[in-house]
């Protein structure tokens, strides 16, 4: 029998313990315009996190800061547990590649969860179904075909300009082009997975990158393995674009209607 090959993501985002930095290495079915797709690279970091031997607890916080261009090819990843408590763990993590020059610098939180009193104030976003929702057509860069995106309200037309802006609003299904069983992992690359919301506005490809994102989890590991899904139904908006750099919100939900993650983005762009 053939060994099964690992899913295309996993492949992507693996990582190899060293003895003072772990490594990586770019993929090229992750990649965007001008560099690795951003929510690849931030769950590289995660895995790494995830799989040390002094983790404890499940993601609770991640926030990366894109600070140079990756290049394709391998990147170091030197970790550091920077404090720890009984409930939580502070990590600090920088990307490097040849000559030690950082490219991305992250920090993270972990923690252990215990039942405790809540209260949910958000409410599940009204959408059809993901099988009575059209598939978005393929499109250059190669990480987004890595995912199958249907809009459930604000898609993403490109075309001449009009002089009324379109709106910044997304509600959108998203899951693995080859499905995947969603886990914290994939859960972090999929609140990066949506388009630029000014490419929404202005319905144009204009140059753009992620310059900061910050992923809260408001699940864990165990929780997600029990809602056993394959898919997310995702909301982003914007509330400001201004002097070359613009902020990008999401909610990421799981179809049986619990929040399982929040995002926070700064953004570059010229236009």
């Amino acid at each position: 029998m053939h060994a099964k090959l690992p899913h295309p993501f996993d492949d992507a985002t693996r990582i190899t313990a060293g003895d003072s930095s772990w490594q990586g290495h770019t993929s090229d079915d992750y990649w965007a315009f001008v560099g690795p797709f951003g929510g690849a690279t931030a769950t590289t970091i995660l895995r790494a996190l995830i799989e040390h031997p002094q983790a404890a607890g499940d993601p609770l916080a991640l926030t990366v800061n894109y600070c140079a261009p990756i290049a394709k090819g391998p990147f170091d990843l030197d970790i550091r547990l920077v404090k720890a408590n009984r409930s939580s763990q502070h990590w600090s993590v920088e990307l490097s590649q040849s000559g030690g020059e950082v490219a991305t610098l992250a920090t993270a939180v972990f923690a252990e969860r215990r039942p405790s009193w809540e209260h949910r104030v958000a409410q599940y976003p009204d959408a059809k179904p993901f099988e009575q929702t059209l598939p978005f057509p393929k499109i250059q860069a190669s990480w987004a075909n890595q995912y199958e995106f249907r809009f459930v309200e604000g898609e993403m037309r490109l075309g001449p300009p009009q002089a009324e802006l379109a709106s910044t609003y997304s509600k959108i299904w998203i899951s693995d082009r080859e499905p995947r069983k969603l886990d914290m992992l994939s859960l972090m690359s999929m609140s990066d997975a949506f388009f630029g919301r000014i490419f929404h506005v202005r319905r144009e490809l204009v140059p753009f990158g992620t310059v900061s994102l910050t992923t809260y989890f408001h699940t864990d590991s165990e929780e997600l393995a029990a809602e056993d899904i394959t898919r997310v139904l995702a909301t982003a908006d914007s509330k400001i674009m201004h002097k070359s750099y613009a902020d990008q919100n999401a909610e990421l939900w799981s179809p049986n209607g619990r929040l399982l993650a929040t995002t926070t983005q700064i953004a570059y762009f010229k236009a």
